[in-house]
């Protein structure tokens, strides 16, 4: 437990129906009881019950807001302990009033960022992988998103993870019980158990990773270049995808001279699109620049929606375009295709043979479900795996999971050429605390510090 008192808003600031204001820490009740007026006592009232009231600024009683004070005494919440949640008023003054006041208290300070769930991490009540997926689920852009992040707070890829250290801490054990009674040991049975739990844990650890892939798009969105020479419909379909008018859409060639962003969901997968420039040669130095930025975000995407103009032959820029994307994902969009077409699709397959080609109408919404369907396909095999499964989405535990593997493997390698058993439980316990670090048990404290710093204050 922390010996001090912390408070912040939990809700964002705005105008809204009403605003949040968490207390947690040894003197939270008492030091919120010397600002509330109520007809209930907080520091005789039972935990988790809610009161009405008012507070007051104690040098002169005068009311400064109509307030709910929920009430959660330790350990039953989520910090695990003291915890008051003053509800107000939505609005910026009310809730700075509340704010200003709760502050100028001896014993309370101001939380840090994510304070709230590092105690709760710290006092043991969730676990690191379970505090990240907390900041997943504020953070999700769709549904599925949202229940992968839930099911990891819920601690379902935690009890994962536990299965296999605690497999290896019986290896550790025969290990430990061999070195210090090797007269009893029959090197061959050891060897052989060694490697029987290094494979069992390495399959454990493969199941994980299997689908961290779809986990890591379904965490992250996939950032998704719409790309083509200028007047193509790139916008139109940015705006048709957002279904809002994000990006200026005329008849005039090179509108758009910056990239624009926008997240939308398709098939309820995360997309982050990138509108870009046309890209085609120029004189105009902002169009220019807005080219070079254009090639910046085709870079960076995991996927290029290559947009060309089905009534119109292939431009000389759209070849040199194309020949430049070979190799990467590319799905290709017939657009226009409520005008006359002009563009056979055999000029296309010819430089993607490999690739979806789409045809559609950013206009008039025709083939849209066919692209949001080859995006599927082309991610997901066109479906999402089941629900049940425990999806690793978050990269710093797709890499640690990478690192145990290999300790095992190393492991295993060792036990196979018959190296001394002291020497080869290095390799096991390496994999041992390299899984915990995914949970938080051997997790270095700057590594905490910076995942907890990238919450919101009050979370």
């Amino acid at each position: 437990m922390l010996s001090d008192t912390i408070a912040a808003i939990s809700t964002a600031v705005g105008e809204s129906g009403i605003a949040v204001i968490r207390v947690s820490g040894p003197d939270a009740i008492a030091e919120v009881e010397r600002m509330f007026r109520s007809k209930t006592t907080l520091t005789e009232a039972d935990s988790h019950t809610v009161h009405y009231g008012f507070i007051i600024d104690p040098k002169n009683d005068e009311k400064l807001e109509e307030v709910l004070v929920s009430l959660f005494r330790a350990p039953r919440s989520f910090t695990t302990e003291d915890v008051v949640e003053i509800s107000t008023h939505g609005g910026i003054i009310s809730v700075k009033r509340v704010m200003d006041l709760l502050l100028l208290q001896p014993n309370i300070r101001l939380a840090e960022p994510g304070e709230f769930t590092k105690r709760a991490f710290l006092n043991g009540r969730i676990d690191l992988s379970q505090a990240e997926a907390v900041i997943d689920l504020i953070r999700s852009k769709s549904d599925r998103a949202f229940s992968l992040a839930l099911k990891q707070v819920e601690g379902k890829l935690s009890r994962k993870i536990n299965e296999l250290r605690h497999s290896l801490v019986e290896t550790l054990a025969h290990i430990e019980v061999n070195i210090d009674y090797p007269e009893h040991d029959v090197e061959s049975m050891t060897m052989d158990f060694i490697k029987r739990k290094c494979t069992e844990v390495s399959s454990g650890i493969d199941e994980l990773l299997k689908h961290a892939s779809q986990g890591k798009i379904l965490r992250e969105g996939i950032t998704t270049a719409i790309v083509g020479r200028p007047n193509v419909g790139k916008s139109s379909l940015m705006n048709t995808l957002a279904r809002e008018n994000k990006a200026i859409v005329t008849d005039i060639p090179g509108t758009t001279r910056d990239v624009i962003e926008e997240y939308v969901t398709i098939n309820n997968i995360p997309l982050k699109l990138l509108d870009t420039a046309g890209i085609r040669e120029t004189m105009d130095i902002v169009e220019k620049m807005g080219v070079e930025r254009s090639k910046a975000a085709v870079n960076e995407a995991d996927l290029i929606l290559l947009v060309l103009n089905s009534a119109e032959e292939l431009h000389e820029d759209e070849i040199i375009l194309m020949e430049q994307l070979q190799g990467r994902s590319v799905l290709v969009l017939l657009n226009k295709i409520d005008l006359p077409q002009q563009l056979k699709r055999e000029k296309v397959t010819q430089y993607f043979p490999e690739s979806a080609i789409v045809e559609l109408s950013a206009k008039t919404e025709e083939g849209l479900d066919h692209l949001e369907d080859a995006i599927s396909s082309l991610f997901f095999g066109g479906k999402l795996e089941s629900g049940d499964l425990t999806y690793v989405s978050n990269v710093r535990h797709i890499a640690l999971l990478k690192k145990a593997q290999q300790s095992l493997a190393d492991a295993y390698e060792a036990a196979d050429s018959g190296i001394p058993i002291d020497i080869l439980q290095i390799d096991v316990r390496l994999a041992w605390e390299q899984l915990g670090e995914v949970i938080g048990d051997s997790a270095p404290d700057a590594l905490i510090d910076q995942i907890f710093s990238q919450f919101c204050l009050g979370k």
